[in-house]
């Protein structure tokens, strides 16, 4: 009752900036019954048909990317339907765009009734939380109802896990409520045992990342955004993803000196954040610079859809990004020139990119300095460094390549999380007494009782 309490003093605090959101930028709007009182039976019936679940909780897009070939492999091993939810609208989109609008839903927010309602409408055998959503009345009211509560992907910073220990007394219960975690490294495995969760439930698996990475250029998705920019082969394309404040201004400033010297230079830009398009947009045109905006149909294009010297390209679309690596020969991975902690590198290092990253990249500590360590990316501090890097790349291919050689030998050399998390939860399912011909009697009975 006190988390419910802490929660609506939370919102009626926040409520004007909600209202804000809502109004302009239309967040929040979208799952409301959902959020706040749950799902009900018949949703759940629609999405299960009446069958156990393994239900997956990814709050936004970076989580959901990394679920595709988990539920592929776990769909190959077991026959149980499995129930993906989000948290944001970009999320939602995208999960729905992998996995269909049947089986995806909004995550109840952590009221006790709507959790409650939740898990009652689906009883799922597994809830499934990726990378780290630690919500103690879902995770309360999960272990009440004898589902356990895994993690995968798990991470957890060395500040994080200060800040956990700072409430020992209302987070430790819930770290020590999990039933297993699967943590990307042995930094996290040691920060969750810290903060409560029993040692002998830990398992270093390795990171999801790696086993999502791509390492093939010449397929559909990366060929049809290369068609659509113009991109030739004199080309050099430098893209600068998950941008945020700032981080485009330093890249554009770069690019307006640099493509004086080398015309062959193109620039890509893909902002985090769906609120900052149209402003990233008004920064490239006061620079000067010509616009061309994804969200434009082919008709639109300018210049017949070749890519011009004086043109930036402004990626106003959810999802896209992975490919957009591939479309890269450099690679700045944003939100590690402010404060946001860095985001996920690995996929432009699959397709063998020269990658570059600021000097803020918490979030992606040990993915950040195993790449550095074999030399198959460089951290950089001003903008002034970002434009020194840029312009070696150029002038030294020889550089660029070997720093795209090294960063996919270390992706290949790190995979195989998918198949041990996979594994793992097959093995918990089975101490469950849970397996796939059970489901499949289950799957009869359902059938004949839709007959009857």
């Amino acid at each position: 009752m006190l988390a419910n309490l802490l929660y609506v003093t939370a919102i009626t605090l926040l409520s004007p900036v909600i209202l804000y959101r809502m109004l302009r930028h239309g967040r929040y709007r979208r799952g409301v019954r959902q959020k706040l009182l749950g799902l009900s039976n018949t949703q759940a019936r629609a999405m299960t048909r009446g069958q156990r679940c393994v239900w997956i909780h990814a709050v936004s897009v970076g989580e959901v990317n990394l679920l595709p070939r988990l539920i592929k492999e776990l769909e190959r091993k077991m026959t149980l339907p499995v129930v993906v939810s989000t948290s944001t609208d970009t999320g939602y989109d995208l999960a729905v765009q992998r996995f269909g609008s049947q089986r995806v839903f909004f995550c109840p927010l952590d009221f006790t009734w709507a959790v409650r309602r939740t898990l009652r409408s689906l009883n799922p055998v597994q809830l499934v939380l990726a990378e780290l959503e630690l919500w103690p009345n879902l995770i309360r009211a999960a272990a009440s109802q004898g589902c356990p509560v895994v993690i995968v992907n798990g991470r957890l910073s060395e500040r994080s896990c200060r800040g956990y220990q700072k409430f020992r007394k209302l987070t430790e219960p819930i770290f020590r409520s999990l039933h297993w975690v699967a943590c990307q490294d042995e930094t996290s495995r040691r920060n969750f045992a810290a903060c409560g969760a029993a040692p002998e439930r830990l398992q270093v698996t390795g990171s999801l990342k790696f086993d999502d990475a791509p390492d093939d250029r010449d397929v559909p998705d990366v060929n049809q955004r290369k068609i659509w920019a113009g991109v030739d082969a004199s080309h050099q394309v430098w893209v600068a993803g998950s941008t945020q404040e700032g981080e485009e201004q330093m890249a554009i400033a770069a690019f307006l000196e640099l493509r004086v010297r080398h015309p062959q230079l193109r620039l890509a830009l893909v902002p985090r954040h769906k609120e900052r398009f149209d402003k990233v947009a008004g920064i490239v045109t006061e620079a000067g610079l010509e616009l061309r905006r994804r969200s434009q149909s082919q008709s639109q294009l300018p210049n017949s859809g070749a890519w011009d010297s004086n043109e930036v390209i402004l990626i106003d679309t959810i999802g896209e990004l992975r490919h957009w690596w591939g479309v890269a020969d450099i690679a700045t991975v944003g939100g590690s020139f402010g404060d946001r902690g860095g985001q996920n590198m690995l996929e432009p290092a699959g397709y063998g990119c020269a990658v570059s990253f600021g000097p803020n990249t918490r979030n992606f500590k040990e993915i950040a300095e195993r790449l550095i360590e074999a030399n198959g990316a460089r951290r950089l501090q001003t903008g002034e460094d970002l434009m020194a890097f840029v312009d070696r790349c150029i002038m030294e291919p020889a550089f660029a390549a070997s720093l795209g050689s090294a960063a996919q030998q270390l992706v290949r050399r790190h995979r195989g999380a998918i198949g041990r998390t996979v594994e793992r939860l097959q093995q918990e399912l089975q101490r469950q007494g849970i397996d796939a011909e059970e489901n499949a009697g289950q799957q009869c009975d359902e059938q004949v009782r839709q007959i009857a």
